[in-house]
C-alpha cells in the first residue's frame, strides 16, 4: 500500500507540481504524520522539495539549465526582443520576466525616456548596466541559478508595491487548450501575480513554443492582450487570437 501510495503521490506531483500537506492528507484519507514520511522518502530521491505548507515537485527535473536556452533559436528570439520593445514607450512601468527572449528587449530600450524596469531576470539588471536611462528595480527572492531568476514569497510581495502598466512575459509553451505554460514550478506563483496584476500582458514566444504544453499552467491564452512572435500562426490560432481580440506581432 505504501508503495502504491508514494507512486499515486509521484504521478499527482507531475501533473500538478505542487500540493498543500492538507490536499494531500485528504486525496489519500492518510494522516499528515503519514504523508510526511511518504514526503521524505521522496525528498531523499530528490524528486520533491518542501515548501512552507506544502511539497513542489524539484525543478531539475523539468527545466532546462538557462545556459542551454539561451543558444537556442538565438536569432529569433533578437528578432522577437526588438520587436517587443517597440510596444515600450517612454515614461512605462514595465516587468520583464525571467526567460532568455525577455532579456533581448534590453538593447533596444536605450533611446527610453523615464522608463522604469521591474524584473527577476539576473541577465536583465546585468544588459541594462549601461544604459544609464535605465530604471531598474529587482524583485529581490531567493536566485534559482538554473533559470538565473529571483523567485519566492519576496519576489511575490515585492511586486505587490507597484503599478505595473505592461508585463512582457516568458512561456515554456503556449497552446489553446492549457494556456500559457512553464516547466519551473518554482517560477509559478511570480509568473501568475504577474499575469493577474498588470494592465497589459505581452507574450514573447517564438515559434517552437506554439502547441506545446510544458509543467504548469500559470494564465490562459485569452486573457492576453498582445503575442509576439517570429513567424505568422496557423488558422486556428489566428481566429484565435481574432475572437479574443488579442494583438499579433510578427515582423
Amino acid at each position: 500500500m505504501k508503495e502504491d501510495r508514494i507512486s499515486a503521490l509521484q504521478n499527482h506531483l507531475r501533473k500538478n507540481g505542487r500540493a498543500s500537506i492538507e490536499e494531500l492528507c485528504s486525496l489519500f484519507s492518510i494522516s499528515k504524520n503519514t504523508i510526511r514520511r511518504d514526503i521524505k522518502e521522496l525528498e531523499k530521491q530528490n524528486y520533491i522539495k518542501k515548501v512552507y505548507g506544502g511539497v513542489i515537485l524539484n525543478d531539475t527535473k523539468t527545466t532546462e539549465p538557462f545556459e542551454s536556452r539561451e543558444v537556442k533559436n538565438k536569432d529569433e528570439k533578437q528578432e522577437i526582443g526588438s520587436l517587443a520593445s517597440n510596444l515600450v514607450e517612454d515614461g512605462d512601468i514595465i516587468y520583464i520576466d525571467s526567460g532568455t527572449t525577455t532579456m533581448c528587449m534590453i538593447p533596444h530600450l536605450a533611446a527610453r525616456k523615464n522608463l522604469t524596469i521591474i524584473t527577476n531576470n539576473l541577465h536583465v539588471i546585468t544588459s541594462s548596466l549601461p544604459f544609464s536611462n535605465l530604471n531598474i528595480i529587482c524583485t529581490g527572492g531567493t536566485f534559482l541559478r538554473r533559470t538565473n531568476s529571483f523567485i519566492g514569497i519576496e519576489a511575490v510581495n515585492s511586486l505587490k508595491q507597484y503599478n505595473i502598466s505592461k508585463s512582457f512575459v516568458a512561456t515554456t509553451g503556449l497552446s489553446i487548450e492549457k494556456g500559457l505554460t512553464n516547466s519551473s514550478s518554482f517560477e509559478y506563483d511570480i509568473k501568475r501575480y504577474v499575469s493577474e496584476n498588470s494592465e497589459q500582458i505581452i507574450v514573447l514566444a517564438d515559434n517552437t513554443k506554439f502547441d506545446r504544453v510544458s509543467l504548469m499552467t500559470y494564465y490562459d491564452l485569452k486573457s492576453i492582450q498582445v503575442l509576439v512572435t517570429n513567424k505568422e500562426p496557423d488558422a486556428t490560432y489566428k481566429k484565435f487570437f481574432n475572437d479574443y481580440n488579442i494583438k499579433l506581432v510578427i515582423p
